[in-house]
């Protein structure tokens, strides 16, 4: 089982979630000594990172750079739905996004 990324309230209500069974994230996610990312290397892949609304919106512009450079369709797809979750963090206040490891 890959990540599963959730976008939740601040008392963890979900909103909504991205599931990654086939760990296309393991791939396209950048090594934690990657000094070209600052947030989207941090993703811990056995426990669980949460970004709050700040946060969301400076990785969206790092997830722009993994969307362009996306090995296949279905990471850019995914990736994509990635940024749609990131986007309405940003957007709204006491929201936060969880990426669940495995």
């Amino acid at each position: 089982m890959g990540i599963t990324v959730t976008l939740e309230t601040e008392d963890g209500h979900r909103i909504a979630s991205v599931e990654d069974p086939t760990n296309v994230l393991h791939r396209v996610l950048p090594e934690p000594e990657d000094a070209r990312f600052h947030l989207a290397n941090t993703v811990d892949w056995y426990g669980d990172t949460v970004f709050n609304p700040l946060q969301a919106g400076l990785l969206r512009k790092e997830l722009a750079i993994l969307i362009e450079n996306a090995v296949d369709e279905n990471a850019a797809m995914l990736l994509k739905r990635i940024d749609e979750i990131l986007f309405k963090c940003n957007s709204e206040v006491h929201l936060y996004v969880r990426f669940c490891g495995d």
